[in-house]
């Protein structure tokens, strides 16, 4: 997972990348690259929790400019985020319903607002 996230942190130049498990409380780091000293967050807080309710790439260009985010911890305070990129990550097994249990989301992260159209 740590080449997972040194991968992503490079390829999209960010100064953070993660790979976040969340349950029903919480959002822990499998594996964190530029992000020191925090194992984990509450859910209410992780936009990771955000990220796992789609099928496809979830972007927040500018958190401070989106409501959803705009008083959130991790944004008015350390560390910063502006923005927001995540993909969810699924089991290949299906549960009894057919669908995929997702687990979490691989994901990246910047201090400053970007624009991945652009990139």
């Amino acid at each position: 997972f740590d080449r997972i996230t040194r991968l992503a942190k490079a390829m999209f130049n960010v100064p953070i990348a993660l790979v976040s498990l969340v349950d029903e409380d919480r959002q822990w780091f499998k594996s964190s690259c530029g992000l020191s000293g925090v194992a984990e967050t509450p859910r209410d807080h992780a936009f990771c929790a955000h990220a796992i309710l789609n099928d496809d790439l979830f972007v927040v260009p500018d958190a401070l400019q989106d409501e959803r985010f705009a008083d959130n911890p991790l944004v008015v305070g350390a560390p910063n985020v502006r923005f927001y990129a995540g993909y969810p990550l699924k089991t290949p097994m299906l549960n009894g319903d057919g669908s995929q249990v997702t687990l979490g989301s691989l994901c990246v992260i910047d201090s400053k607002p970007r624009d991945l159209r652009l990139e």
